[in-house]
């Protein structure tokens, strides 16, 4: 009697990845099903749903491979356990990273048990990443293309989701890809790839985010102590940004760019400089709340590498335990370069040559 075809669920969003990824496992005789996911029930307000938009697109893919098709609507987990997070850091004068937590309670978690139920044996996502195996487990690794390599995201994966995950399009560049979509006809082959929060997408940002958040103006100084003007709220600004600020006719600085160098939520003043400024580096961090791919703590003794943000690259640093003003057990960084506007609530992701480790979130820069 020979062995079951296995039956991989591809997250099939409409985009060109995924549906390269439906497209590549097909090829090799695998028994293939598409699932759709929506999660996010606000239309823009010209009346468009950018969610049905790509739910069509993705049925139209799938049909076009001849693979079940499915559609599910995971609105509520996704607010529950991602977007409710976003908004309750915002508050906090923090800039958090949701696309992490999207994949670890959404992409990964509710999808899979939903896969399961349609009795897949694996799902499949459009990823630039790759699933290794060891004595012990299964590793994250990079994905080929230094410019779309996706590990950071996924670094707050465990054992069980990678055992449950393959990433079809690991090895391949993203040149690639769009060549494949369109000398097979995918109906996607010319869509551009989605940019902005994940599962949100492309949003005004700071209009969007008054519709959850209150704003609370407060002063704008220089970084020589001199009033600027208001801000609109801690919230709408993130470490080092540029642009957005509404200071291009301020006098001094020979024209150069304004910058947010820090944020003060006991004052609610937001502190800028036009140019760079010594305060945005920093030697190291505090982060809380380590997660090991593993789910193993590795020897400390040695060198790690490290991003504090996506495409960033790989910097040399030394970790160490550390108790957090909480009380609670963290991690201490230190680089061996400064590091350019380190963000409470964002993630550092530690690596080793091409695997990818694991991260915890920053909570402060020093």
């Amino acid at each position: 009697m020979s062995a079951r075809t296995p039956h991989i669920m591809v997250g099939l969003s409409g985009g060109v990845d995924s549906s390269v990824t439906a497209w590549r496992l097909k090829q090799t005789g695998t028994d293939v099903s598409c699932l759709f996911m929506k999660n996010w029930e606000e239309d823009d307000q010209n009346g468009t749903c950018p969610a049905e938009v790509d739910a069509e697109m993705a049925r139209q893919v799938a049909e076009h491979l001849g693979l079940r098709f499915y559609a599910r609507n995971f609105a509520t987990e996704y607010w529950d356990g991602v977007f409710e997070y976003f908004l309750a850091e915002l508050r906090r004068g923090r800039t958090p990273n949701p696309d992490v937590l999207c994949n670890k309670e959404v992409k990964f978690k509710t999808f899979i048990e939903h896969a399961k139920a349609l009795g897949a044996d694996a799902i499949a996502t459009g990823h630039y990443a790759r699933r290794g195996e060891a004595e012990d487990g299964f590793t994250l690794l990079k994905g080929v293309d230094d410019n779309k390599d996706q590990s950071y995201f996924l670094h707050q994966l465990d054992q069980s989701q990678l055992a449950f995950s393959r990433f079809p399009l690991g090895d391949l560049r993203k040149p690639e890809v769009r060549a494949i979509a369109e000398r097979e006809g995918l109906p996607s082959f010319a869509k551009k790839d989605s940019t902005g929060i994940c599962f949100i997408g492309e949003k005004n940002f700071t209009p969007f985010l008054k519709r959850f958040l209150t704003p609370v103006p407060g002063e704008m100084r220089s970084m020589q102590g001199k009033l600027l003007g208001q801000h609109e709220g801690l919230q709408f600004y993130t470490l080092g940004q540029r642009g957005g600020l509404l200071l291009g006719g301020a006098k001094g600085g020979n024209g150069a760019p304004w910058f947010v160098i820090a944020k003060d939520p006991i004052s609610n003043t937001l502190w800028v400089n036009q140019g760079e400024h010594p305060a945005l580096y920093s030697q190291g961090l505090l982060a809380s709340q380590a997660h090991w791919i593993s789910g193993v703590t590795p020897d400390l003794s040695q060198p790690f590498m490290a991003k504090t943000r996506y495409r960033q690259p790989d910097q040399r640093c030394w970790i160490d335990t550390a108790v957090l003003a909480d009380g609670t057990d963290g991690l201490a960084l230190r680089f061996e370069d400064p590091q350019r506007a380190i963000t409470p609530g964002q993630f550092v992701v530690f690596y080793q040559g091409e695997q990818c480790l694991g991260g915890a979130t920053i909570e402060l820069a020093r």
